[in-house]
């Protein structure tokens, strides 16, 4: 058996994997277009030429993400699959964390939340709150005009400006809740608050609320306590270090953001063939 590809074909951008038969990864690769089938074909192409993959060393191809509808037919002559996205979420984020069971979170514009349990796959549901909630909102309220403009504000932003904490309505703490631990988000604007401070305080509130999805998801399951494999875009940004260190002491699950959480769709796409 010769090397599996795998893509996730987004909106705009395509993200490709390659797997060798002994089931090891060949390389990552992602491109980006304004249309599914230029952004499929040119990862492809380049993805086959960056690492010196002929055509004939391909066994497959595997496809996945919603893009990939746009897709008919074989491609190049090859042999292509398509795989529902939500099986690719949960074999992906169980394979780079190396877990046999989680709640697989893919951080991309919107959120999916997927129960991985050895080869069963559940779509526990999703949330419109994401990236491109990131994107929309920081177009809106701060002089960013893309994902990566709003991260370089945040990157000079505080909250002190921006949410109340615990600390700010109560003396002390409120049961296992800390001084520090988020009252409401958004809840401390004032005179003092600058388009930094509101873009690092919407990059917390979608993390926020992703990962409170995210314990919601676990408790759904029969293991509510199992860990959240964090996959997608989102695991890029620099601020999950720290909400995940507050909310590892509010719940007992642990958080993990494996390598390649970004590939983890297509890569669980590659694997159904493997």
């Amino acid at each position: 058996m010769g090397i599996i590809i795998g893509i996730d074909v987004g909106g705009s951008t395509t993200k490709i994997v390659g797997i060798r038969p002994d089931r090891t990864l060949i390389s990552t690769m992602m491109v980006k277009a304004y249309d599914q089938l230029t952004s499929f074909y040119g990862a492809l192409g380049n993805y086959l030429d960056t690492n010196g993959i002929q055509l004939s060393d391909v066994d497959c191809i595997y496809t996945t993400g919603v893009g990939s509808s746009f897709l008919s037919g074989s491609i190049y002559g090859l042999k292509t699959i398509n795989i529902e996205e939500f099986p690719a979420i949960g074999m992906g984020g169980l394979w780079l964390s190396g877990l046999s069971n989680a709640v697989v979170v893919s951080m991309g514009t919107g959120t999916a939340f997927v129960h991985a349990s050895g080869n069963s796959f559940r779509h526990i549901g999703g949330s419109g709150v994401g990236g491109g909630t990131l994107v929309g909102l920081g177009y809106k309220l701060t002089s960013a005009d893309s994902f990566s403009s709003l991260c370089r504000l945040a990157a000079k932003g505080s909250l002190k400006n921006v949410d109340l904490t615990i600390g700010d309505i109560s003396k002390k703490s409120i049961s296992t809740l800390h001084s520090e631990i988020t009252a409401a988000n958004f809840a401390n604007i004032n005179s003092l608050t600058s388009e930094e401070d509101i873009a690092l305080g919407l990059i917390n509130l979608v993390l926020q609320t992703v990962f409170t999805l995210g314990i919601f998801a676990a408790r759904g399951t029969d293991t509510p306590d199992c860990p959240i494999v964090l996959t997608g875009s989102l695991t890029e940004l620099k601020q999950i270090g720290s909400v995940v260190e507050s909310f590892s002491t509010l719940y007992p699950n642990k958080f993990i953001t494996p390598p390649h959480a970004i590939f983890a769709t297509a890569i669980g796409a590659a694997l159904h063939g493997c």
